[in-house]
């Protein structure tokens, strides 16, 4: 049978468990955070920045921070994986500036720190003082995404934790979402799941040091 469990250790550690799981995850990043992987059985397809590796049981795979990547499974086959998504330091993770302009990082900080705030693509535009084509064309060069794939990302994101405390239903304007629907068909694209079966797989966070 197949399930996914998500554990989390303390809010700089999360494990997710998939188990005899056949899902795709289309190109997504994860900001501020390292993600390491581990095949216990059969194999996925992992994309990164458009560069595709196959692992199999017994590999390891890392995936940056901000590395925009996907998830295959190969021919609808099952895989069981662990991955340990790990917060790493902003500074750390933060686009060099020689490729991308300072202001579009801190575009990326806005909509990080308030997704559900409502941004319009020419709001933000012109709070980075470039034309609209161009600051969706240099933010996805510098981010791996358009800055509405990030924002709704980071709506997902933000909806995800909230869920760790309170229902789909309460949730569902908080994270920036238009009504529930929109908030499941942007989840489960996301995350594989819906709202309701996300908070059925998270575990309690443990209280061990």
């Amino acid at each position: 049978m197949s399930e996914i469990t998500y554990s989390k250790k303390n809010d700089e550690i999360e494990c997710v468990r998939y188990k005899d799981w056949t899902k795709s995850y289309l190109s997504h990043t994860h900001t501020d955070h390292l993600t390491v992987g581990y095949i216990e059985e059969g194999s996925v397809c992992l994309v990164m920045n458009g560069v595709a590796e196959i692992y199999s049981a017994g590999d390891k795979f890392q995936i940056p921070p901000d590395v925009l990547h996907e998830i295959k499974a190969i021919d609808g086959q099952s895989y069981s994986m662990v991955v340990m998504c790990i917060k790493v330091d902003e500074s750390e993770c933060a686009v060099d500036y020689e490729n991308a302009v300072a202001r579009l990082n801190e575009l990326r900080k806005s909509i990080l720190e308030k997704p559900e705030n409502v941004y319009l693509i020419e709001q933000m535009a012109h709070d980075s003082c470039i034309s609209p084509f161009h600051m969706i064309r240099e933010f996805k060069k510098a981010f791996g995404l358009t800055p509405h794939q990030f924002q709704m990302q980071c709506k997902v994101r933000k909806a995800q934790k909230l869920l760790a405390e309170r229902s789909a239903s309460e949730v569902t304007y908080d994270a920036g979402f238009y009504d529930q629907s929109h908030m499941d068909r942007c989840f489960k694209k996301l995350v594989g799941l819906s709202p309701k079966e996300y908070k059925r797989a998270v575990k309690p966070a443990s209280n061990n040091a």
